[in-house]
């Protein structure tokens, strides 16, 4: 039986959208977990101390020896691990039980910086003998021309399960109700033609906080009197999507995945290059925060198709190293 090592991107996490990549992540590893014994890391918060790595004990070599060992997809790969908290928490003195990681569906950040330090880390973390599987073709780039390692371009593994013969389960036209999602940042005049336009759109409208700050940041904007809040946890939204009609609309990449893996009609609305990079590849269906006020209620009144592209090729072909 093989020892299995999950980083998981879910513990310490202040967005729920990290406990739906993991999901997921166990979803599609599954045939491989029940032939194994998992162990579970985290990866926000910091899997070792150096003393810990350099005194070798016991516990810390049953993690560094086990056969596989795979990081739970999100936008983890920050390509300056100088940054002041960098999202998997590891440096040149603890990281050494981790050498050897696979990606499973990584992004990495959109910073343009480079450094020595961030390659070399990656480089001795990160396996050299499987292939990555990433997110985005900028991560498949970063990965082989930054780092020198191999990788496949998968997609999001949260998306893996939405074939043409899913997506075609759908609906086309909206529902009467919406669930949304903001992204808590500075009061943006973009958010309240949002809200505005789904309480025109939808007869009941739901919001979900994926994010930490996400409620607080709602109460910041007007015409909210009325709106259904859900409790901030992943299993109360996907009650909500198992047992409802819905829409989704909202900022949260990960919020609207996991309501088209319910069959619901999903708008998503970029605004960083997650959601952008995704688009390109994925055909999500998704517009701009900038063209909310001229397009948003269009597309909501309008019947469209979900039609996802996914390389599945690419998919069963990095499964193959292990399976």
């Amino acid at each position: 039986m093989k020892n299995i090592l999950l980083l998981d991107t879910s513990v310490g996490s202040q967005n729920k959208g990290d406990d739906i990549i993991m999901e997921c992540v166990r979803n599609e590893l599954e045939p491989l977990l029940l032939k194994g014994f998992e162990y579970t890391l985290p990866t926000h918060v910091s899997p070792f101390h150096w003393y810990q790595v350099w005194r070798n004990s016991l516990r810390v070599r049953s993690y560094a020896n086990c056969d596989l060992k795979f990081v739970g997809g999100s936008n983890i790969l920050a390509k300056n691990m100088f940054t002041h908290y960098p999202q998997w928490n590891i440096n040149l003195f603890n990281c050494a039980p981790l050498a050897g990681s696979i990606l499973v569906g990584v992004g990495a950040g959109a910073s343009e910086k480079r450094n020595w330090y961030t390659r070399k880390l990656y480089r001795k973390v990160l396996s050299h003998d499987y292939y990555h599987s990433c997110r985005d073709k900028r991560t498949k780039l970063y990965i082989e021309q930054e780092l020198g390692l191999k990788a496949i371009h998968t997609g999001c593994v949260t998306m893996w399960m939405l074939t043409p013969d899913f997506c075609k389960q759908i609906p086309e036209t909206k529902s009467e109700r919406v669930v949304f999602t903001l992204t808590s940042r500075v009061f943006d005049e973009r958010d309240q033609i949002l809200i505005d336009t789904l309480k025109s759109c939808f007869k009941e409208v739901y919001f979900w906080p994926q994010g930490m700050n996400d409620y607080d940041y709602l109460q910041k904007y007007k015409n909210i009197e009325d709106i259904r809040i859900l409790p901030a946890t992943k299993k109360a939204y996907d009650d909500f999507l198992s047992q409802n009609d819905t829409d989704y609309v909202g900022t949260r990449l990960h919020g609207g995945v996991y309501a088209m893996r319910h069959k619901r009609r999903s708008i998503i609305i970029a605004i960083d290059e997650r959601a952008r990079e995704i688009n390109k590849a994925n055909n999500l269906i998704c517009i701009e925060k900038d063209e909310i006020k001229s397009q948003l209620a269009v597309l909501i009144n309008s019947s469209f198709p979900t039609r996802i592209e996914m390389d599945y090729d690419a998919i069963n072909r990095w499964k193959a190293q292990f399976m």
